[in-house]
């Protein structure tokens, strides 16, 4: 392919490269607490105490994509990562210190994610600058297998550490960010400025529905995502009485199973010409699975440990198409900003999830937070704009940004 976007293939794969790295640095501590609800539990928490404590990061995202998504737009992604890593990593060595101690643990991890917010923000956009219209949607799905890279790591390592006390798993996952800080100021190099950006011609995307309804797609399916990802282990261990250790080993092949599933849905919307058409057919997909597990798990039947494990692939899949399709849309001199209200709306959700489903779950059960979690997915589907490509190709848009030719407003 030799040059793309103003650099030769070496380069834009090592930027793709340390950008996984550092997302997946990010989701081991964002998105991988969850693994630590047995030993929170053995601490003398109930579930609800400890669902909210692994909650803390994805509160503090969600107060400061958009900031971060601001900054990288204006200042670039290679400072907006290392700092943001950095300052992450710090969070959590304070994190490992207060362990034991509630709140001030709380507020540490609230920090680490209000910092780590930045990779969520800037690595998207590095993909809209250094690659072509006809392999974002591998690019941004090879980024995207970041988080069920980072969780399935997490389902690893965490566990095990966490049999000695909390403070080992932490000061594991503060040396990643640290390292990782380090690797982006090293190797990453932002992309070439885009004329629309050059120019200072920054109309904003949102004056149309589009984003809109993309945003509110993705965040109701953050929901069966997050169900799933936050109570599998407990629902293993629970109901079908697996050994923590072991169930934590195939929580992390689902979840490179999961990081597959995205680069495939990635390369199906290249060859598609489509982000959106894909997208809706996996929403539909996820309302169906989500529906076999609530049954399973009301049965009680051993096939409900299936259905998680399957729920758990593809509940994360569809993440990278939405992401490119913002991009796109929003064009170079808008992305940071439109991936960081991406982000922040499916955090919003993400982080109300494992609270209120462990309440669900505390009362009605499994079964009832499954079948909830369903409805969120099938509400999704009719609010993907799959009108606003009116038949576009990918390959028709130009260096990532919109005109009136390249994007049909509107649904």
């Amino acid at each position: 392919m030799g040059m793309t976007e103003g650099g030769p293939d070496g380069r834009r794969w090592v930027v793709l490269g340390v950008g996984v790295g550092a997302m997946a640095a990010g989701c081991l501590f964002q998105f991988g607490l969850p693994f630590l609800l047995p030993a929170l539990r053995a601490g003398g928490l109930s579930l609800a105490q400890a669902g909210t404590l692994v909650a803390c990061p994805m509160a503090g995202l969600m107060v400061a994509l958009v900031a971060w998504g601001a900054a990288a737009d204006r200042w670039g992604e290679r400072l907006v990562l290392s700092l943001g890593l950095g300052i992450a990593g710090l969070a959590l060595l304070g994190a490992a210190a207060t362990a034991g101690r509630l709140l001030a643990m709380g507020a540490c991890l609230v920090a680490a994610g209000v910092s780590g917010a930045a990779v969520h923000a800037a690595s998207g956009r590095l993909i809209l600058g250094w690659f072509g219209p006809r392999e974002r949607g591998l690019a941004m799905g090879i980024r995207q297998t970041a988080q069920p890279l980072g969780v399935g790591a997490a389902a690893l390592i965490l566990p095990p550490l966490a049999a000695g006390g909390l403070r080992a798993p932490l000061l594991v996952l503060a040396a990643c960010c640290l390292a990782m800080a380090a690797a982006v100021a090293l190797l990453v190099q932002d992309p070439p400025r885009a004329e629309d950006e050059q120019a200072g011609r920054s109309r904003s995307p949102y004056a149309t529905p589009v984003l809109w309804r993309l945003h509110a797609a993705s965040a109701l399916l953050v929901v069966p995502q997050f169900t799933v990802a936050t109570f599998a282990l407990v629902f293993l261990v629970d109901e079908h009485g697996w050994q923590a250790t072991a169930a934590g080993r195939v929580l992390a092949v689902v979840q490179v199973a999961g990081a597959l599933g995205r680069i495939g849905a990635g390369v199906w919307s290249d060859r598609a010409g489509s982000r959106l058409r894909p997208y809706r057919l996996v929403a539909l997909a996820i309302t169906a699975v989500m529906a076999a597990l609530a049954a399973g798990a009301h049965a009680g039947s051993a096939a409900a440990a299936a259905a998680l494990l399957v729920a758990g692939v593809i509940t994360v899949t569809p993440n990278g198409l939405a992401y490119t399709a913002v991009a796109e849309y929003a064009g170079r001199a808008w992305a940071g900003r439109a991936l960081g209200v991406q982000n922040t709306a499916q955090n919003a959700l993400a982080t109300l999830t494992p609270p209120l489903a462990a309440a669900v779950i505390g009362g009605p059960g499994y079964a009832m937070a499954f079948a909830v979690a369903g409805v969120f997915s099938l509400a999704a589907v009719p609010l993907v704009p799959v009108r606003s490509e009116g038949g576009t190709k990918t390959g028709r848009y130009i260096h990532g940004s919109r005109s009136s030719q390249q994007v049909v407003s509107g649904s």
